[in-house]
Order: C-alpha cells, then structure tokens, then sequence
C-alpha cells in the first residue's frame, strides 16, 4: 500500500515534466496532455504489479512519446501531410527514447506548463480543470468525482480550455516580463481556488477533499521554488500550510464539522504550523504586500495561539481592515465583523453585518446569514439567532455545514438552553 501511495505521488510530480518535453518536441500542447495521460494510466496499472522503472521519468516519456508518434503518424496519414510534417519535424525527433535512458532535456516545465494552464483566457473553473489534468497528474474521472460532475462534462470542460489555449495561440514558454504579473496573478488565483475547494468542499457530503488541499500545496511548493522571492507566493503557500494545519481537527468521528472554537488543537500540525509562519514572517517585510499575505498573517495569529481564549482578535481586527484596503471583498467585510465582535462586543459586529446586507454580492448567500447568526447569539437575542441559522442551513451547498447550522438551531430551540 505505502509503494502504490509512493508511485502515485511520483507520477503526479513527473507528469508535468513529461507533457513539457512532449509538448517542446511536437509542439502540440493538446495530444502531448492526452498521450501523456493514458502513459500514466499504463504506470498506474503496471508499476504497482511489476515494480518501479529504474527510471520512472525516461519510461513515461517513451509510452508517452510512443502513443503520440502513432497519433501523428496517422494524422498525417489520413490528411496526406506527410511532406509538410516532413519538413516541420525531423524524424529522429519522433522516436521516443529509450525506456531507462535519460531525456536529451533535463529542464522542468512544472511552471511553464501551471502558467498555459492558467491563461487569463481561460475562466478560473477551466483553469483549475486544466491545472489539475496536466500539472498534477489527476484523471478526468479523478476530477470529475472532486467536483461532483459527470465524466463526460469534465471531459468537455477540459477539451475546450486545450482547444482555446491552442487558438489563442500562446506559445510554450515563460511569459515574457511584460506579462509575467498579469499571469502570475492568474496562476496564483487558481491554485487558491483549488485549495479552497479541498480545504471547503463547495458541496456534497464531504466536508473537506484533503487531496486537492495537498495538490495545491505541492504545486504552489514548485512555485515558490521557482519564485523564492516573490511574496505574494511565499504567502499563498504560507496560508495554505496554516489553514491545512488544522486539517485533523476541523472533522469529528463521523464527518461532522467541527468549528475553529471548538477544535482540539493539540491534533494541529505544528510543523505545518511552523512552516507557515517562518514564510510569512520573512515574506512580510519584503516587497509589495498583497492579500496572501495579509490572509496567511491572519491564519498565522489563529494558529499561534495556544488556546482561543488567546487569540489577539486585536490584531485580526487590524489585518482585515488592511484586507479591505487591499480588495473590495464583501467576506473580508464580514470577516472583520466577526473580529469587530469579539473586540467591542456583539453589537459592533451586527452594525456591520447591517451595513452589508445591501451589498448585492452577498444577496441570498449563507456566510451572510452564519455571521448573523453567530453575532446575534453573542448578543443573547436566541430567536432571531434560531432563525438566521435555519436561513443558513437552507442554503448551503455542503451537507455538513447544513447538519452542523441545523443542529446549532435545534440546540438554542431547546427550554432551558
């Protein structure tokens, strides 16, 4: 079991090196993805039975390398291309290595390839689809299950972000500087989302998908490789580890959720923990401050204290209004409503909360209605309290959150309580 766990982790790091040399030796992103994805499919099934490759790398790029051969071959076969192949391509560059040799290309794609995923031409729910495929090695059918759709519609999805990054175009390389920021920006957007996704699950019955968590925190490690002194990178990783911390803590026996109040922290990771804050504490001082980074010190200040009697709410207060600066996001807004309540009392927090209703981008959503809730039993009014939650609850997409606000209604209900 610990062998098939290692192979998996090795296929998804090596699968956006192998679609990177494929892709510079045909210069075709599309087929390189799709031969690539059925050499780890092969690797899945042989590995585990006949052992890993002496070199894992060299042994995807030649079944990759083979399967798209025999793709352009009959491509040019059926469309009587062969002349024109010809001359675009050499034919000793459409014979794939040999299976334990090395590549004639040591280079890492890993982040040329996340920056074509995340081609602000894409929209976010295309981009994490692509990144997911041929960055972190995941199936369609692995992708489809994490985000609750059919196959078939995933598979779509994923077919039109490879038919539109190869109409538009884009080569593959690095953008050049004057578009490095824009699409960094993109990239870091996505591997946001599918944190968020993991560490929140946008529906169903599972509080968390843990795996997709991990995902992003090995594909925002490589970028932080690549870019050390970048801190918006260093603070998406840095909040990432912070919020993953608490990972063991945030569910009960049976799925159930757990809130940060109630969590026992001694199941928090501390290495994580510590990681977390040694990248925000050196990113902070050092270059332009961004909302990762403001976000990663507000985890940061959660995960610190030993206890949430503890927590400086003092400080939090202060790092959402910085947020609030930085973005015009309504959940920062709430967020700091939260923090207002805790530092001046619970009727600070709801004048705030009032001041958003009419903000239409939280019209009808739950998060309006929790903080509300939460506030209002703060402040002792139970019944408005009761029937905020019950709003909550009725509207949520995930089945834990929707148990966990239920019974926090039913509980209040209760004589006596």
């Amino acid at each position: 079991m610990e062998a098939d766990r290692t192979a998996e982790g090795l296929l998804r790091e090596l699968a956006p090196q192998v679609v990177g040399v494929l892709t510079r030796r045909f210069g075709d992103f599309d087929t390189a993805e799709d031969a690539v994805q059925e050499a780890l499919l092969a690797a899945a099934v042989q590995w585990p039975q006949e052992g890993l490759p002496r070199n894992p790398r060299g042994w995807l790029i030649q079944v990759a390398s083979r399967r798209m051969t025999e793709q352009v071959r009959s491509e040019q076969a059926r469309r009587r291309r062969e002349d024109l192949a010809a001359q675009r391509e050499p034919a000793d560059r459409l014979i794939a290595p040999a299976a334990d040799s090395g590549d004639s290309t040591d280079q890492d794609d890993t982040l040329t390839l996340l920056f074509m995923c995340c081609h602000p031409a894409l929209t976010p729910s295309a981009a994490i689809a692509l990144t997911l495929r041929s960055v972190g090695g995941l199936t369609t059918a692995e992708i489809a299950r994490a985000f609750m759709v059919p196959d078939a519609t995933m598979a779509q999805r994923i077919s039109r972000a490879k038919q539109r990054i190869k109409s538009s175009g884009v080569p593959f390389r690095m953008p050049d500087e004057d578009d490095r920021q824009r699409r960094l920006d993109a990239v870091l957007h996505v591997l946001y989302l599918v944190f968020s996704e993991g560490y929140a699950a946008g529906g169903g019955r599972e509080l968390q998908r843990v795996e997709l968590s991990v995902e992003a925190i090995r594909l925002t490690r490589a970028l932080h490789r690549l870019l050390p002194k970048d801190s918006e990178v260093a603070g998406l990783l840095a909040l990432m580890l912070l919020n993953h911390a608490r990972s063991a803590a945030r569910t009960g026996p049976g799925g159930e959720l757990v809130p940060l109040a109630e969590q026992d922290r001694s199941l928090w990771d501390a290495g994580a923990v510590a990681e977390g804050v040694a990248l925000i504490t050196e990113a902070l001082p050092r270059g332009r401050l961004g909302p990762y980074q403001v976000q990663a010190a507000v985890a940061a200040v959660h995960d610190e204290a030993r206890t949430v009697e503890e927590t400086d709410w003092q400080q939090i207060l202060a790092l959402y209004g910085v947020l609030e600066q930085l973005s015009d996001n309504p959940f920062y807004s709430l967020n700091r409503a939260v923090a207002a309540a805790m530092v001046h009392g619970p009727d600070a927090g709801l004048r705030l909360v009032d001041a958003l209703e009419a903000d239409p981008r939280l019209t009808g959503h739950y998060r309006l209605h929790v903080v509300r809730a939460h506030l209002l039993e703060m402040a002792g009014e139970r019944e408005a309290a009761v029937e905020n939650y019950r709003a909550a609850a009725s509207r949520t997409p995930s089945l834990p959150e929707r148990h966990y606000l239920t019974i926090r209604a039913a509980r209040l209900s209760e004589p006596g309580r």
